[in-house]
């Protein structure tokens, strides 16, 4: 596992705060690899999701830090969205 993908595992577990994500969502960073965030919080992993989000590292890093609003992300082109709409806004929520 790269070491990018350790620190988003421990960023979105933090932001979770304990609790988890009602859904499963799959976050695919370039060149990087994939995390999973379902009710148990975030892991690294490929499982199947109801949604998935694409990103460059640098994209992804952004967001994570609340310099970039994910909306304004996907709306700009620098993130790209597979699956369920409305578990993607609910992430959205808890990543803002």
């Amino acid at each position: 596992m790269s070491e990018v993908i350790t620190a988003a595992v421990d960023a979105l577990n933090k932001k979770l705060d304990g609790e988890g994500f009602d859904g499963t969502a799959k976050f695919v960073i370039e060149d990087e690899g994939s995390i999973i965030i379902d009710e148990n919080g975030a892991r690294a992993g490929d499982d199947d999701a109801d949604v998935t989000l694409s990103a460059d590292t640098e994209t992804f890093q952004q967001i994570l830090e609340g310099d970039l609003n994910p909306t304004s992300a996907f709306m700009s082109g620098k993130l790209a969205i597979d699956g369920d709409m409305g578990a993607a806004m609910r992430l959205g929520g808890v990543l803002s």
